[in-house]
């Protein structure tokens, strides 16, 4: 696998879209730009490695690959939300 410029900003607007809806499906304050990026790219793995787990691999193009990273998102969102006191 290749990095190029293209690929880089494909996974970036995958993780801003995939940590935006999230953050609106967990109803959160959102964690900015950044924050919805990061999560996102983190959710693609989280939720990549789920789906491999169930059996669910391959190309997924690029609705498949926000559907996927959307799901890491969501269980990356909740994982931190019940580690982590809510803030005042």
């Amino acid at each position: 696998m290749t990095l190029d410029p293209g690929g880089i900003v494909a996974w970036l607007i995958v993780g801003l879209i995939a940590g935006w809806l999230a953050g609106v499906v967990m109803r959160g304050g959102g964690y900015g730009i950044v924050g919805d990026i990061i999560i996102g790219l983190v959710g693609a793995f989280i939720g990549g490695f789920i789906f491999s787990l169930l059996g669910v691999a391959g190309q997924a193009g690029f609705i498949g690959s926000i559907v996927v990273a959307f799901v890491g998102a969501v269980m990356l969102i909740a994982i931190l939300r019940t580690l982590m006191p809510a803030r005042v």
